[in-house]
């Protein structure tokens, strides 16, 4: 089985995604980089700016080098320009979002996507956009920014984020067939609430997908 390599850039990712592929492929090797520098650059310059974008293109090939046959770029904000300078670059680099994109648009009916990070949500609704185009489907979606989240998750507190975030799907329920979480950090909220439409999470679709083909 292809060695893994994941791109990461909060360090709370790394276990999620090593659990996620032990427990799917044990034989499958992983490596990982964390650059937290790589979500401050893109969220204080934008997506486009030259160091973001040479800094991502050094990750990438440093993941190459360790192995990594495969990419995967944990951060919803980056993961769109990871995909093309992967595709430039000639690595297989794909957004950890993108499997889940590709499961709402199969659900179908209307989607609100769910995020702590504004940042998130332009890159997000631009690639639920783009995989229903490619379904030859017109989605009704939405966007919901969760007030307060982000900043209980820069603190630490974990738990906070995910009660927070998780009180806001209660009610955002109530207007959707579908609710999409825009970022991996939010996926144990999808366990810890039962809101009576699919509650669709990254890292467990992103890493099966590899592994599943």
């Amino acid at each position: 089985m292809a060695t893994i390599g994941f791109l990461h850039t909060s360090p709370v990712h790394v276990p999620t995604f090593e659990a996620l592929v032990a427990e799917l492929a044990p034989a499958t090797a992983s490596v990982a980089i964390v650059d937290v520098a790589l979500l401050d650059r893109a969220r204080s310059s934008g997506i486009d700016d030259p160091e973001l974008l040479d800094r991502l293109r050094l990750a990438l090939a440093e993941l190459e080098r360790q192995g990594a046959e495969t990419i995967v770029c944990t951060c919803s904000t980056i993961g769109g320009v990871a995909e093309a300078i992967g595709h430039q670059q000639r690595l297989p680099v794909v957004r950890v979002d993108r499997p889940m994109a590709q499961r709402a648009v199969e659900l179908g009916g209307r989607i609100v996507v769910v995020a702590a990070l504004d940042s998130t949500l332009d890159p997000t609704r631009a690639l639920l956009e783009s995989v229903a185009a490619d379904a030859g489907i017109e989605p009704d979606l939405g966007v919901h920014l969760v007030a307060g989240a982000w900043a209980r998750f820069e603190a630490g507190d974990h738990e906070g984020y995910l009660a927070v975030i998780a009180d806001e799907l209660v009610v955002i329920a109530q207007r959707c067939d579908v609710i999409v979480l825009a970022q991996a950090s939010m996926a144990d909220v999808a366990d810890r609430v039962e809101v009576g439409v699919p509650v669709l999470s990254s890292p467990r679709l992103a890493v099966s997908s590899l592994v599943n083909p």
